[in-house]
């Protein structure tokens, strides 16, 4: 593309959760044939198909350290002063010193401040193009914590703005913040949807029984003295490491069993943007609901069934598990709620996957969940990406552009309150695993459409051309 042909692609954030910038950097090695310099934080760790590329190289810089509960509240306020002067040094040092000058500096934004200012003066005295790829806006995230009106808020907007301009070129991820870059900010971006790549797909029956064996500890461990989950195990199946709550093994053979629980997942940064508390309260709806609705049919209590009887025919209600995947602030906050619920039919697990391991497990599920909201409504949640990529359908809180990604009854479900949730997990899995309809119709639709809705594919025809354009101008 350029006379260094290199790249660097920069995120002031934990790369291992920056999977949209990892993609970035696969595409860019594939497809553009560059080498590729990641400068990013450490933490989780990424793809391994990002870790053994041999054209890939990371560049960890160092942590800001966590704050002492001791530290005092007085003078917490000077924090948003100095973190971002040495994340400003510190990013500066990494791109000016620490890797080689490249053909164009690809920034995350947000973070806003330093993130864009720093590449801006690293792509000047380095003679590179720059380039931003608009996940959300900063300012938004910002007044999230500090409010709207909040000074500090204000001129970070400003500086955003400002130097998110002087980019040469710039990637959006939907058609609404194309418009509103457009219209207030004086920016001309490309669109370029998230598509996942090809490590996310269907699981086989084979990976999804060696998963859950993996996990097993996991899933078969309550918060609790008991839940639906640990106490519909037998003894034996809690010793026996070839069965799991929803696969078991004889011999060579797999199977699901018939009376598993239904697996919901959802992926969750564990901040105020999504409102965790709607899962709670639809998931203590079901429960009583269904407690309402049907009878025990196993007295032994050995197996949680339970049966509906509507004009002669017998449906079925299934235990839900729900396993929360991600790290964040509020976790702790929110495993105590789980902790105190009173849930005969519903399980839920927290947990923190592999980059190898997640995908499976959206391939192994029946339906995902996504809380975002997102603090501009301008942007879509990757992990429902993520999810249509395994074939998974998904319920979705509903906001304003959305609809640019689910498809109601086609791929997923929108939701705007818990009893709304509630109402749709009675509806998609009534009857489970056999009579399901809308289930199976959404999954059918979404497996007819994966071969076609690839990263790989989208990063070709809408960010290939806008950088090799960039970069071709600059030099």
């Amino acid at each position: 593309m350029g006379n260094r042909n290199r790249a660097a692609v920069v995120v002031l954030g934990d790369i291992g959760r920056s999977p949209r910038m990892q993609y970035h950097a696969l595409s860019l090695a594939r497809q553009a044939f560059l080498e590729v310099d990641i400068v990013a934080y450490g933490g989780s760790e990424p793809h391994i198909c990002v870790l053994e590329h041999q054209s890939i190289h990371i560049h960890k810089m160092p942590q800001w350290p966590a704050i002492p509960p001791s530290f005092p509240k007085i003078l917490r306020p000077l924090l948003l002063i100095f973190k971002p002067i040495v994340q400003f040094l510190v990013l500066l040092w990494y791109l000016l010193v620490k890797i080689p000058a490249p053909d164009a500096f690809i920034v995350q934004n947000p973070p806003s401040v330093p993130t864009l200012v720093v590449v801006k003066w690293a792509s000047w005295l380095r003679h590179s193009a720059f380039i931003v790829d608009w996940h959300n806006f900063g300012y938004t995230l910002l007044a999230l914590s500090l409010g709207r009106s909040s000074r500090f808020v204000a001129i970070y907007h400003w500086i955003e703005k400002h130097y998110g301009k002087m980019a040469h070129g710039s990637l959006c991820v939907t058609r609404a913040m194309q418009h509103e870059l457009a219209q207030n900010w004086g920016i001309n971006a490309t669109v370029l949807y998230d598509q996942p790549p090809e490590f996310f797909r269907p699981s086989s029956l084979e990976e999804k029984h060696n998963l859950f064996c993996r996990i097993n500890n996991s899933l078969t461990r309550p918060y609790g003295s008991r839940d639906c989950i640990s106490n519909g195990l037998a003894e034996h199946e809690k010793i026996d490491q070839t069965i799991t709550p929803f696969t078991t093994q004889v011999g060579a053979d797999i199977f699901l069993k018939q009376n598993r629980p239904a697996l919901i997942v959802s992926s969750t940064s564990w901040t105020p943007d999504e409102d965790f508390g709607i899962l709670l309260e639809a998931a203590l709806m079901y429960d009583r609901r269904v407690a309402a609705l049907l009878k025990e049919s196993d007295s032994t209590g050995d197996e949680l069934v339970w049966d509906e009887i509507r004009g002669g025919k017998q449906f079925s209600y299934p235990r839900l598990l729900f396993i929360i995947t991600g790290k964040g602030p509020e976790k702790e906050k929110y495993e105590q709620k789980i902790k105190k619920l009173s849930l005969k039919r519903v399980a839920f697990r927290t947990m923190w996957l592999s980059a190898e391991d997640y995908p499976l497990l959206l391939g192994s599920a029946d339906l995902g969940v996504c809380l975002h909201t997102s603090s501009s409504g301008l942007d879509l949640p990757m992990k429902v990406v993520d999810m249509f990529g395994c074939g998974l359908p998904v319920c979705a809180v509903s906001y304003s552009c959305i609809k640019e990604l689910v498809e109601v009854e086609k791929n997923g479900l929108l939701f705007s309150s818990s009893s709304e949730l509630a109402d749709e997990l009675m509806m998609l899995f009534k009857g489970f695993p056999e009579s399901c309809d809308t289930l199976k119709s959404m999954r059918r639709s979404l497996m007819e459409r994966i071969s076609s809705t690839r990263w790989s594919t989208e990063w070709e025809e809408c960010a290939k051309p806008l950088i090799h354009k960039v970069i071709s101008d600059n030099s």
